[in-house]
Order: C-alpha cells, then sequence, then structure tokens
C-alpha cells in the first residue's frame, strides 16, 4: 500500500484507529514504506474517548494500491447512524471505482453500507451491530462470529481490537505473511484466528510468548525452503537442541521440522494455484520432488478430515 488513509468521523474510538495505524506505521518501520495518513470534514475531530484529534481537511491524491479505513464511532443519540457526509462517502466510492480498497473497524461498516459498497458483498461489524447493518442494509450478507471479511476489495472487522487482526491480514496479503508476523511480534500481539478463513501458518503458530521459539521461527520464515539443522537452529536460539524441541513443541504444537514443513506445503500450494506446475513448485519449496510434497498434503488432508468427523455437533 502506497498510502493508508483514514476518515476520521466525530466521535471516533480511539483504538479503532490507533490500533490498525499502529500495523501499518510498524510494516513502514520494518522496511515496507507506506505514508499513513488522516482526513476528516474539520481539522479537529472529537472521539468518544475525550481525546480530540487532527487532521487535514483535504484528501490526498489517490491510486489503485491505496488503502481508505473508515473507524467505527459512537452516534450521538440512539437510532443516529452518524456516518461521513454524501461528499465524503462520495470519495469512498470514486476510490473503490477507480481499483482501490476500502475498510472499515467495527461501526464504521455503515459508512460503507451508505455508500453503497456493502451490496451484494459479504461483510461483518460489531455483534452488537450487525442486526442494525442488516436491517439497514438488506442487501448487504452480514457474516457473524468472524474477526473480519475480505470480499474483493471492501473489507470489514468486528469490534475494535479486530481492528488489528484486519489490518494484519491486509499486510499478510500485500508483503507476505512472515511480513505480518514480525508486525504482530513488534507489536506483542498475536493473530487469532478467523472463522472466516485459513490463516496462513507463519501467523498461525504465532499465539505465544515465547521468545527463543519466535526467533527460530523467525529463522525458519526466512529460509523455509533451505535444509535448517536442528542443532544450528537451536545454536542461533541460544539453547540445546533438546530444549529448543520441547519449548517450540509446546509453543505452537509442532516440532520444528514439522513447522518447516507445513511452510513448504503452503508456499507449494500457492505456486501451484498461481498456475507453477507441482513438480516445480515442490522444488522451490525446498522438496527434492513432488513425491514429498504429495505425501505431506495428504496427511494434511487426512488430519483435516479426521477433525472434522470428531468435532462436537451442537444440537
Amino acid at each position: 500500500m502506497s498510502q493508508v488513509v483514514f476518515l476520521l468521523v466525530p466521535r471516533l474510538h480511539l483504538l479503532d484507529l490507533a490500533g490498525p495505524a499502529q500495523v501499518f506505521s510498524t510494516a513502514a518501520d520494518l522496511g515496507h514504506p507506506c505514508a499513513v495518513r488522516y482526513v476528516a470534514e474539520q481539522e479537529d475531530v472529537p472521539t468518544v474517548q475525550g481525546v480530540t484529534l487532527r487532521a487535514a481537511v483535504v484528501w490526498p491524491r489517490l491510486g489503485p494500491d491505496d488503502l481508505v479505513v473508515v473507524p467505527g464511532w459512537r452516534p450521538r443519540a440512539p437510532g443516529e447512524d452518524g456516518a461521513p457526509t454524501a461528499a465524503a462517502l462520495g470519495r469512498l466510492r470514486a476510490h473503490h471505482a477507480a481499483g482501490g480498497t476500502v475498510a472499515a473497524v467495527c461501526a464504521g461498516a455503515a459508512a460503507l453500507g451508505r455508500a453503497g459498497l456493502l451490496d451484494g458483498r459479504r461483510c461483518t461489524t460489531h455483534h452488537d451491530l450487525q442486526d442494525e447493518l442488516a436491517l439497514r442494509y438488506p442487501r448487504a450478507r452480514v457474516v457473524r462470529d468472524v474477526l473480519y471479511v475480505l470480499d474483493g476489495r471492501v473489507a470489514t472487522s468486528a469490534g475494535v481490537a479486530s481492528g488489528i487482526d484486519l489490518a494484519l491480514h491486509l499486510v499478510a496479503v500485500r508483503h507476505g505473511p512472515a511480513v505480518a508476523a514480525r508486525v504482530a511480534r513488534s507489536m506483542a500481539v498475536y493473530a487469532r484466528p478467523n472463522g472466516d478463513e485459513r490463516t496462513s501458518a507463519m501467523l498461525r503458530h504465532r499465539a505465544h510468548l515465547d521468545e527463543a521459539v519466535h526467533r527460530a521461527q523467525d529463522l525458519i520464515d526466512a529460509r523455509f525452503a533451505e535444509r535448517l539443522g536442528l542443532a544450528a537452529l537451536a545454536a542461533a536460539c541460544g539453547l540445546g537442541e533438546r530444549t529448543l524441541t520441547r519449548r517450540f513443541t509446546a509453543a505452537t504444537g509442532l516440532t520444528p521440522l514439522r513447522y518447516q514443513q507445513e511452510l513448504r506445503v503452503e508456499h507449494a500450494e500457492h505456486l501451484v494455484a498461481e498456475g507453477v506446475t507441482v513438480e516445480a513448485a515442490a522444488r522451490a519449496a525446498g522438496f527434492r520432488d513432488a513425491r514429498m510434497l504429495r505425501r505431506l498434503r495428504g496427511r494434511a488432508v487426512a488430519r483435516e478430515g479426521t477433525a472434522r468427523t470428531t468435532a462436537p455437533v451442537d444440537r
């Protein structure tokens, strides 16, 4: 993303803004630059939490690579939606029509609904607002019990902190899951599993606070296609081999080798989906040939099938 532009609405929630803004600015600090900007229809924008923010009143020139985000807000009275003016909604429509991406955090989904950008699309919002969103915008397909939803170039997230999850996912889409994992680690957060789609293994197994294991994962993430001996990996983390294996398994549920294999299979599947032959994808992912890739993929499918058949059924 060349620019991430936040459209600030009066009485916005600070965390709806600050969480995603921190994700994108941290990605920039890690070498993936983007300009984070703030626009509003007035220079001084009050927040629900009592802090007044200063924003530009002139929009920057936008291109297809730019992202516009609408943080959530709290209306002054029940029954109001407090959405941006027709001019600001027009900006959202025009940016999307020109090939850009728009996103909303929490109650910000109402702005996308008012702009007509949720018609025929899957979306979500805070669980307390889902019924209201579905009632106001009957052509929207409101998805419940998820952290975020992406439908084409329209992204929405659930309540407050889920804006961080959405921002991490957008970073992963643009720069790769390894970058998103580094951002999450820098912020001392982790990507929570989203009920709507499968998260990359690089993020899925970061839900822990073991610093040595994070270092091991960083090394494997960067060199998953190479032959990484356990001894060298343990030495890089300042641990013995048995200690690293024990702590890695406790933190992630996988041995270092299994973790590397998951990354390789995931990378190979991505290449195949882009039209690369299975043999070429296997070699690019670090396998000698396609046989091991097929074997590991078969095991993964079998585990997924077992998990589905043994899962409890709600009655």
